[in-house]
């Protein structure tokens, strides 16, 4: 019953973080049975902000056990999140509350890595950040990226004429919270 539970965890994790791409890995500890240890690399795009991707590394533990998939990853993870368009667009209603943009298994059962965008509404910028956890208890590893809206060249105010629900607020066309739905 107990591998009939692990096995539905380990499948409904699977599923998440599924809109990533696998830029590359490096090799970091040869392994005689098996896949290597390596560090592996994805990219992202934001689902609620068009113009922000993120890219995220993470320890893979390799050997036998990753063959039979029993590994259990190690919680070291970075994150880093630039600018990917000429301008970020976003509605802020949608980017108010933090929401979980990645989600991956790091065994085969009950332990992932995640990233949560938090935004500051305050300053205009997004703050992405990843960390492992399992049901028990998490690491306090973690790390932290940031996506500013006036980090780049501001939009011309010509893009939201006839829009009088949108802002610029440097580099971010954005539809205002008071916009209706």
């Amino acid at each position: 019953m107990i591998k009939k539970l692990a096995l539905i965890a380990a499948l409904a994790l699977a599923g998440c973080g599924g809109d990533s791409d696998k830029i590359g890995t490096a090799s970091t500890v040869f392994n005689m049975l098996g896949k290597n240890d390596r560090i592996e690399v994805e990219g992202f795009d934001d689902p609620d902000i068009s113009g922000v991707s993120c890219y995220i590394s993470y320890a893979k533990k390799g050997g036998l056990k990753e063959t039979v998939n029993l590994e259990e990853d190690a919680s070291d993870a970075s994150v880093a999140c630039v600018q990917t368009a000429e301008h970020i667009r976003y509605r802020e209603a949608d980017v108010l509350k933090p929401k979980r943009v990645f989600k991956r298994s790091a065994s085969v059962a009950f332990k992932s890595q995640q990233i949560i965008r938090y935004y500051d509404a305050k300053r205009k910028a997004f703050t992405y950040l990843v960390y492992s956890d399992k049901i028990i208890n998490g690491s306090p590893k973690n790390a932290l990226s940031a996506v500013s809206c006036y980090a780049n060249a501001p939009a011309d105010a010509k893009q939201i004429t006839g829009m009088p629900d949108h802002s610029i607020f440097g580099t971010c066309i954005v539809e205002t919270a008071a916009a209706k739905s």
